[in-house]
């Protein structure tokens, strides 16, 4: 029988005018990999803060090796061998992969300076061993979200934890890379007996990666299973409490006249080299055209370029017949075009201001809304975000809460809910569902397909192929800023082989 890494006893906490973690009960053993899921706001993540020292408990004790946690700080939980990767990135950007893995544990040479070699040194030696590939010398502003994502759990493992916290550590990693990230969990657990506890809203990762699953529900654990003993329908249904139906998506009509139209584009990256190298793409009305691309082969760029986030070097883009190549974001959705972006707290929300004002974000100057130019119809405000907040399912502390202090889910919602109310005949959607439960998830596809049906011309790009296959129409596959396919019916074998540059049968990229 394994020995015990953590144990929680009747934990509860809670905030102002909500109690996120209620009587919760649970042991997680030593050596095992144990998944937490439970839509957004269910107790997961705050559980977890609670383990990791964030938080500190309104009521219960929390045991870590045997031994009874006595102060709730990061500093103690570290100390105690735990560590936690974040959701959303902890790095400091200006910094190196090296300098943000060493970290308040600097090497020093001559007693007072930083030892940059002996640092890099340090972070090629963990790399090895994990394999978890990256350029110690690379500044992390010039990395994609997969590689921070391996930054942060190389910055975890630098501090030699023992119980390792991945919150939702596969949002921003490609199918491969999600392959790799688990290669590596698997390694770690059978020769160090590391415990590893994944939060997750995937469910098929929890059925390929953990050895149990806690299912939690508003604020309280309904259930721990062997994950062997049950399935991602018993999974899905227990996190929501009744059936999920997400995979039966209705689509009706055919498509009807082009909307979106791309001609031989080129857009360079930040760091100026091509991303988007002479590509040419069509969306029609009614349709959803979906782009299948590991990260970091000129899909981001393109839907930057797209809805004026950056102008390409040359080409042509046209919305509903107008050019509006190089146009500002303002004047492409004036032609009536909205964008979820990729990254929702970057581009997608002002995370400092209120769900309403959040909400109100690119019609805060219609008059209905203000009066002589200054937001102050606030009742109308109050009305429309109200109804806004209702439709979308949003939960939380309402629309006067701060967009920071919702989860990823409902922030998401924010995003989608601001951006569909717009009622455009265009959407350009990025990620619709990173870090989104379950629930979240089938809301959300449920209004993509309404919107499609409805005749908007859908330009969709996810890191999740199975999202790619479940919503899209056609399929392109975008490899070095060029497209190597399009597909109308679905193999994802061979999806996956033109994702990477090559055909089916001929082996590897060249």
């Amino acid at each position: 029988m394994r020995d015990t890494a953590v144990k929680f006893e009747h934990i509860s906490m809670a905030f102002p005018g909500v109690l996120a973690n209620d009587d919760v009960s649970l042991e997680i053993q030593r050596g095992e990999v144990f998944a937490l899921v439970g839509e957004n706001g269910a107790g997961k993540s705050t559980l977890m803060n609670i383990l990791y020292g964030i938080n500190t408990p309104t009521d219960g004790r929390v045991f870590i090796q045997g031994r009874e946690v006595e102060r709730f700080d990061p500093k103690t939980a570290i100390g105690l061998g735990v560590g936690m990767v974040h959701q959303h990135f902890m790095l400091v950007p200006s910094f190196t992969v090296a300098q943000n893995i060493v970290m308040s544990r600097e090497p020093r040479r001559a007693r007072f300076l930083f030892d940059n070699a002996k640092a890099e040194a340090l972070t090629q030696a963990l790399v090895e061993e994990y394999g978890l590939v990256v350029d110690p010398s690379a500044p992390v502003e010039e990395l994609g979200v997969g590689l921070q994502q391996r930054v942060e759990i190389l910055k975890t493992l630098f501090r030699g934890a023992e119980i390792l916290i991945l919150d939702e550590p596969t949002a921003v990693l490609t199918p491969q890379e999600t392959d790799e990230l688990f290669a590596v969990i698997r390694r770690v657990v059978k020769e160090r007996s590391m415990t590893v506890i994944i939060i997750t809203h995937k469910l098929y990762e929890v059925m390929a990666i953990s050895d149990r699953v806690g299912v939690m529900r508003k604020g309280r654990l309904v259930g721990v299973k062997n994950t062997s003993e049950v399935d991602e329908k018993q999974l899905a249904s227990m996190m929501v409490g009744r059936p999920v139906l997400y995979d039966q998506l209705q689509k009706t009509g055919s498509p009807g006249e082009e909307l979106i139209r791309v001609d031989d584009l080129v857009v360079r990256d930040n760091r100026g080299l091509k991303a988007v190298n002479g590509l040419s793409l069509s969306v029609r009305a009614g349709e959803i055209l979906g782009i299948a691309a590991i990260e970091g082969n000129g899909q981001s760029e393109l839907l930057e370029a797209i809805t004026g986030m950056r102008a390409p070097e040359s080409g042509r883009i046209t919305v509903r017949g107008q050019d509006v190549t190089g146009r500002s974001p303002g004047d492409i959705r004036a032609v009536g075009l909205a964008h979820v972006p990729e990254d929702r707290l970057s581009t997608g929300v002002s995370r400092s201001a209120s769900v309403s004002h959040n909400l109100l974000t690119g019609k805060h100057r219609e008059g209905r809304f203000n009066a002589f130019g200054f937001h102050q119809r606030t009742s109308t405000i109050q009305r429309y975000a109200q109804e806004i907040y209702d439709r979308f399912d949003m939960r939380g502390a309402g629309i006067d809460a701060t967009v920071g202090d919702l989860s990823g889910g409902n922030m998401q919602k924010v995003v989608i809910a601001r951006e569909f109310s717009f009622d455009t005949p265009v959407l350009v959607i990025a990620q619709p569902t990173r870090g989104v439960d379950v629930g979240a998830i089938e809301f959300i596809h449920t209004r993509i397909i309404e919107k499609r049906n409805q005749g908007c011309a859908i330009l969709l790009c996810s890191a999740d192929l199975d999202e790619v296959f479940r919503l899209s129409d056609r399929i392109i596959t975008i490899y070095e800023g060029r497209i190597t396919g399009e597909f109308t019916s679905f193999s994802k074998e061979e999806i996956g082989f033109r994702m990477t540059g090559t055909r089916q049968g001929e082996g590897e990229s060249t």
